[in-house]
């Protein structure tokens, strides 16, 4: 047998037990990030599409944004994404900033928890929809998997959105009755294919906010960015990066910085003044930092949770 069609065979049964383990929905359909260094990390080079995914932030802005991004690549007119909400509502606008307009959406508000996943299981059975969004505090084992059984079975993609991660940490900590509760929540996240912990940082450095702005705007403001971890995925492999959102798609901010870097040096060796020099003996001055939504003065829906150092 050749090495390449061995390698072939190889790959499609490595993506055929990842069907068998519901690692991939109906068909293998995956969705890039358009991010090299995550597309490699998911298994076929993308995010696995008809099952079901784990999002977790402490901010629920940072949260909230990452979701629409998501929603909106999934999202058509014909195959619209349905969000069940918990207690709070949804700034069309805010959302449209990512992609994800009106005519592309269907919100639902649960009254209480049980509400929430009896409408996400039904509506995860429903091949009309390209999505659901459930917003959830947390949920046994039994419930979780019951949503990715739902999604195996009609090829919708499920979301889970836990807005909350910290307080159930801190009754798991505590012990006694709501800590086991707590406990027993929290492992209905296990039922997912990939679990994502989300949170906004600061979108510019202090040499970033010093730099003259071509439209003259104030200082501070850039485009939303987030730390981003992949805690768990079938198939794949973990890992941490900062991404930011410019001209409606993700960059990993290292790299479009280095990429900044590399055009400044070349204009510097154009034109002989050595500011890029300066860059190359400061090192420090290009960290990478991210930063939620309302810093850059669109509709709140995203919240700032402080200047933090990225994770690298």
């Amino acid at each position: 047998m050749a090495a390449g069609s061995r390698a072939d065979r190889l790959a499609e049964l490595r993506a055929r037990i990842r069907r068998m383990e519901g690692a991939g929905g109906e068909g293998g359909r995956i969705l890039p990030f358009g991010v090299e260094e995550i597309d490699g990390q998911l298994p076929d080079g993308g995010l696995p599409l008809g099952c079901l995914h784990a999002l977790a932030a402490e901010d629920a802005g940072a949260g909230t944004a990452f979701a629409a991004a998501l929603l909106a690549r999934m999202a058509s007119a014909r195959a619209p994404v349905l969000w069940i909400l918990r207690g709070r509502d949804l700034h069309a606008p805010g959302l449209a900033a990512y992609g994800l307009t009106p005519d592309r959406l269907i919100a639902v508000r649960a009254a209480r928890p049980a509400d929430a996943l009896w409408a996400m299981e039904e509506a995860l059975r429903c091949s009309a929809l390209s999505a659901v969004l459930g917003e959830v505090e947390g949920l046994d084992l039994t419930a979780g998997r019951r949503l990715q059984l739902a999604a195996e079975s009609s090829g919708v993609t499920g979301l889970l959105l836990d807005l909350a991660p910290t307080r159930r940490r801190d009754g798991r900590a505590a012990g006694g009755r709501a800590g086991r509760q707590a406990g027993g929540q929290a492992d209905g996240m296990s039922a997912a294919v990939t679990r994502w912990r989300l949170d906004a940082v600061p979108s510019r450095d202090e040499e970033e906010d010093a730099a003259p702005r071509p439209g003259g705007g104030p200082p501070g403001l850039g485009a939303p960015r987030w730390s981003v971890a992949l805690e768990r995925c079938r198939g794949g492999r973990p890992g941490c990066w900062t991404l930011s959102w410019e001209q409606g798609t993700w960059h990993q901010v290292e790299r479009r910085q280095a990429e900044r870097l590399q055009a400044e040096e070349w204009q510097a060796g154009s034109t002989g003044d050595g500011s890029a020099g300066d860059r190359r003996d400061h090192p420090e001055r290009s960290g990478a930092w991210a930063v939620s939504d309302n810093r850059q003065g669109r509709p709140p829906i995203l919240t700032d949770s402080g200047r933090r150092e990225a994770v690298q």
